[in-house]
């Protein structure tokens, strides 16, 4: 069988083994991925594998510098590479993909928890180089919200509507009542 037909059988048998699984996709003919961990999640990560002209007599490239990835740490990305392509060395003349998938699947946690060991303990060693306690400072700075009575809260609302603005006219004057109180000039010019 050549190398044409044993790809050809291989992602029929793909697709129909990961038919429906939202993980797995098939970017080109001889391009697959699958994502572990849960989707957008910090402990999830992509692998990506490209099949060369050679496949299976040749082992697959290993992609792992997608930018679902990017929060992985480069040395993170070596370790997996290095794991997929000893464990494919075994596989080489035989179908692999789906067994490479199976292997990262089987190895991830244990992967992945490496990572965020490492954070834990960093984030420990700058917890202990931090100086003071600064959360005190913090609550001594802010501002305390004025406190306002029920009375003073009504007669605040009585002023202004429910946006906080006055309503329209409120500083307008009455012209009848103004005039009503000053009077017409002409009464006051007839009566001395």
């Amino acid at each position: 069988m050549s190398e044409l037909e044993f790809q050809d059988e291989e992602r029929e048998a793909l697709q129909a083994i990961y038919e429906g699984d939202e993980a797995f996709k098939q970017l080109s003919p001889t391009v697959f991925q699958y994502k572990y961990g849960e989707p957008d999640n910090i402990k999830s990560m992509l692998l990506e594998i490209h099949w060369g002209e050679k496949y299976p007599n040749e082992k697959p490239t290993i992609n792992m510098d997608t930018f679902y990835n990017k929060h992985i740490k480069q040395c993170l990305k070596d370790k997996f590479k290095d794991a997929v392509l000893a464990e494919a060395e075994q596989y080489l003349g035989m179908s692999m993909t789906y067994s490479l998938f199976e292997y990262i699947k089987e190895k991830f946690d244990e992967f992945i928890e490496d990572q965020f060991i490492d954070e834990v303990e960093l984030n420990n060693d700058v917890k202990e180089l931090t100086i003071g306690d600064n959360s005190e400072d913090m609550k001594k700075k802010t501002p305390k919200k004025e406190q306002l009575t029920k009375a003073q809260k009504r007669k605040q609302w009585d002023r202004a509507c429910d946006k906080g603005e006055r309503p329209r006219g409120w500083d307008w004057v009455d012209i009848v009542k103004h005039l009503s109180q000053t009077g017409n000039k002409d009464d006051h010019v007839s009566t001395s």
